[in-house]
C-alpha cells in the first residue's frame, strides 16, 4: 500500500552511512526530505543525488533534511557517497522494510531483484505527516524537483 499525503510515516529503523540506526524519533521536530532509488552507482540515480547535492542550499536554507533511501548496504552506501561527494546522509534499507512500508518497492525490478525500491520522493513534515509523495514506476524518471521545492517553501512560510 503506497503511502499517500496526509500519512503519518510508519515506524522505521535504517542504518546511515555514518553506521548510525536512523528512526522515526530522530526526525520528529524537522521537516524531511526522502529520496527513494532503485541502487547506486546507477546514471538515474546518480543524476538525481547529484542534482540535490549541488543544490544543496536550497534545502539547508528551508531547514530541510535530506536522506537518500536504497536498499544497498551500508558499505556500498558508503563508498558510493564518497566517489559522488553527496553531502547528504544516505541510508541502507537492506532488507527492503522501509521501501515496502512506503509503498514503494517493486515486485521485480531489473535481473529479478525482489523489493528493490522504485524512485520516489515524501516530504514529511515535524509531526510525521507525509505533505508530498511521488512514486515513479519507471526507474528512468527523476522526481519533479520544482514541486517538492514548491511544497517545502509552502511549508516553510506557513
Amino acid at each position: 500500500m503506497k503511502l499517500n499525503v496526509g500519512d503519518a510515516i510508519p515506524d522505521f529503523l535504517l542504518y546511515t552511512t555514518d553506521k548510525q540506526p536512523l528512526t522515526k524519533k530522530d526526525i520528529t521536530g524537522k521537516r524531511t526530505l526522502f529520496l527513494f532509488f532503485p541502487a547506486a552507482f546507477t546514471s538515474t540515480c546518480t543524476k538525481e543525488l547529484c542534482s540535490v547535492r549541488d543544490d544543496i542550499a536550497t534545502y539547508n536554507n528551508m531547514e530541510v533534511t535530506v536522506y537518500g533511501v536504497s536498499p544497498d548496504s551500508v558499505y556500498s552506501l558508503i563508498k558510493y557517497k564518497a566517489e559522488q561527494q553527496l553531502n547528504f546522509t544516505l541510508l541502507s534499507d537492506y532488507n527492503k522494510d522501509v521501501s515496502a512500508a512506503f509503498g514503494t518497492a517493486y515486485e521485480i525490478f531489473n535481473f529479478n531483484m525482489k523489493g528493490t525500491s522504485k524512485r520516489s520522493a515524501f516530504i514529511v513534515d515535524e509531526n510525521g505527516i507525509i505533505q508530498y509523495a511521488e512514486v515513479l514506476d519507471n526507474a528512468g524518471e527523476i522526481p519533479d524537483f520544482n514541486a517538492i521545492n514548491a511544497v517545502l517553501e509552502k511549508m516553510v512560510s506557513g
